[in-house]
């Protein structure tokens, strides 16, 4: 109230203030927070194209992998897929643009790709210095350790002395550092550009240990010659969650990305599903908040400046969160990874999508 007072006065009193604000705000119309986009030009461009040019990782098993038929599959492909689907009413129109934990911010600031699903934590400097955000969390994980057997540890305060192989460019660098130095344990780094050298280093005995993501470890540690070899420690030293990325500047765009990771995270929780999506369409007695999902009721794809069949579209050719979740990384997949943290809020998970209302 207080600032609204003095900048009521100052335009009373000084015409001249008055006349140069004015002049900022008409140079500044045509503007959006921080980045280089406007209104809707990133759905504009892509539907131009053709295409929706999707960043993922160069190969993570569970998350963003090529199949045996080279066909991209995986947490984080489901993401994209859904936002073809929505976008198109096409799953399948996606051009899969691999990238490294160096090149991944790049890759998304130059206009490279699209949309960023790569597991990729969202933190407070990637949040508020790239011009860059976040749109929601699709995996809670947490930083761990996979070590030899040999090496005897049990706990991360056993790992005083070790080498470990780290990947550069990734939230793992500075909570390794963080956890030694907070427990007085000296260590030596060996830093790779890619997972996959940081496997080959740790199969080579260039190290100790192997840190990342619990869910990268449990991945990678299937790819060793002897899995058996080497064990995941219990202990888990940060919060990685991680979820799809945009560019700063085009609110609907942003909208989009996050309404279509919730659409499949509230599908589950109100049981709807690939399989009875057709019957939920024309099912009377079906929960409200599906009802507005399918865009039976409201005009939510409206406001997105989607078609009215968007969410229809994602959960029919893609499947809810638990779909996705059991065939990439759970129960139906080599992975095995309980649901934990990533169950719904209704079943003690950390999962939550907003009100479709």
């Amino acid at each position: 109230m207080k600032n609204s007072l003095i900048r009521k006065n100052i335009f009373k009193w000084n015409p001249i203030v008055l006349l140069l604000a004015s002049a900022l705000i008409v140079l500044s119309c045509g503007q959006t927070g921080g980045g280089t986009d406007s209104q809707g030009q990133t759905l504009t461009t892509i539907l131009d194209r053709g295409v929706l040019n999707c960043g993922v990782s160069a190969g993570l098993a569970g998350f963003s992998n090529p199949n045996t038929s080279g066909e991209w599959e995986g947490l984080d492909v489901d993401v994209c897929r859904a936002t073809a689907a929505a976008v198109f009413g096409d799953d399948t129109k996606v051009n899969y643009v691999p990238l490294t934990a160096k090149e991944r911010f790049t890759a998304l600031q130059s206009g490279e790709i699209d949309v960023l699903v790569r597991n990729t934590t969202w933190t407070a400097t990637r949040d508020s210095s790239l011009g860059l955000n976040f749109t929601g969390i699709n995996y809670y994980d947490g930083q761990g350790f996979l070590v030899r057997k040999s090496l005897g540890a049990k706990v991360g305060k056993d790992l005083g002395g070790a080498t470990v192989c780290i990947q550069a460019g990734t939230t793992t660098e500075l909570n390794l550092a963080d956890f030694f130095r907070n427990n007085k344990l000296s260590y030596s780094p060996v830093t790779f550009d890619t997972s996959q050298q940081t496997v080959e280093g740790f199969e080579s005995a260039r190290c100790d240990v192997l840190t990342s993501d619990r869910s990268q470890l449990v991945a990678l540690r299937t790819t060793l010659v002897d899995p058996d070899s080497a064990v995941i420690l219990d202990e888990v030293i940060s919060k990685e969650p991680l979820g799809p990325v945009v560019r700063q500047g085009d609110d609907q765009w942003f909208n989009i990305i996050k309404w279509v990771l919730y659409v499949m995270i509230g599908a589950e929780e109100y049981g709807l599903n690939s399989q009875n999506a057709d019957a939920m369409l024309t099912n009377p007695d079906a929960p409200s908040e599906v009802k507005r999902m399918l865009s039976v009721e409201g005009e939510i794809y409206k406001n997105l400046g989607l078609s009215e069949e968007w969410g229809y579209n994602v959960i029919s050719q893609v499947g809810n969160y638990g779909e996705s979740y059991d065939r990439n990384v759970g129960k139906d997949s080599p992975l095995q990874l309980a649901r934990g943290v990533n169950n719904q809020w209704t079943e003690g998970g950390l999962l939550y999508a907003m009100p479709f209302r």
